[in-house]
């Protein structure tokens, strides 16, 4: 849904939200605060019906919202349920607005085969970027409230050739130490010294230096028995990157896990749950994903 100001998007939400509760439907509406608070305050009575989440709580990191979903379908326990999520907003860093497509192309490849439901995705037409416009016209099948597939829709390929795809190449600057499986220890002090020295609060290094620890393990373990770790400061970051020579061929990984019991995906797992952003991209040469601490400019 591509909407121009509040009283645009009510228009929509509002008519959408009360269609599923009369229907019966469990409805959960992941929007920032101040979207929250308008259409709850436009459902009067009816508020008190849904389930209401901040989405920049949630989907700060983009790759946490995808098991979400999975709960609240769980939840429904195969009933019709409907939601509304709104992932990207005004002033998000360019680097989410990147995440933020690759998620909302992972939707598909992880919903498309299960139970029917339905899923609004506002994208505020006035503040938004261009670029992100021109995304979520490429990774929604439905465009519009008048429910007519997306002309511009690229389907599954389009998250696969994502994931697929390629970073920018970490700086000329940036620490670079190759790994094998007696270094752990140092990865760990490696991590711990220049996330400190960046200026990254002590507790968010100490997550950054246990996801890296997960995420070297996964390279000895399943990408060929070594890696190397690069890490450098960027405007607003502290960024840690881990590349291997393994493949991934999920690209859902460590977006679906629910338990921290299984060896497959737990290493990104955690990295998602310890880190403000994370990227993963993998193809047939190699795995990288790179892990992001926000601190001050």
């Amino acid at each position: 849904m591509l909407y121009h100001g509040i009283g645009d998007l009510l228009a929509t939400v509002v008519p959408f939200v009360r269609e599923g509760l009369d229907q019966g439907e469990p409805v959960l509406v992941a929007m920032p605060k101040d979207r929250v608070r308008s259409l709850a305050d436009a459902l009067g009575a009816d508020a008190a019906r849904v389930q209401f989440v901040d989405m920049v709580e949630l989907g700060a990191n983009p790759a946490c919202i995808i098991p979400e979903w999975r709960r609240f379908l769980d939840r429904g326990a195969g009933r019709p349920v409907r939601g509304i999520g709104e992932p990207v907003w005004a002033g998000r860093r360019d680097v989410e607005i990147d995440e933020c497509a690759l998620h909302e192309s992972l939707l598909n490849v992880a919903f498309d085969e299960g139970p029917a439901w339905r899923l609004l995705c506002p994208y505020d037409v006035d503040r938004l970027p261009a670029r992100a416009l021109e995304e979520a016209q490429r990774t929604h099948p439905v465009v519009g409230s008048d429910g007519e597939r997306g002309m511009d829709y690229q389907g599954h390929g389009h998250a696969l050739s994502a994931f697929a795809g390629t970073l920018t190449a970490p700086p000329p600057t940036a620490d670079t130490v190759p790994f094998a499986g007696h270094d752990l220890a140092g990865v760990r002090d490696l991590v711990r010294q220049l996330s400190r020295q960046a200026g990254v609060p002590a507790d968010a290094a100490e997550d950054l230096v246990l996801a890296a620890h997960e995420l070297a393990t996964n390279s000895i373990t399943h990408g060929g028995g070594s890696g190397v770790i690069c890490a450098w400061r960027e405007a607003g970051a502290f960024v840690v990157e881990v590349r291997d020579s393994g493949t991934i061929v999920n690209p859902l990984v460590g977006r679906e896990l629910s338990s921290l019991s299984s060896e497959n995906g737990r290493g990104v797992w955690m990295a998602n749950q310890l880190c403000d952003l994370v990227q993963v991209r993998s193809t047939v040469t190699g795995t990288v994903v790179r892990l992001f601490a926000w601190v001050k400019a």
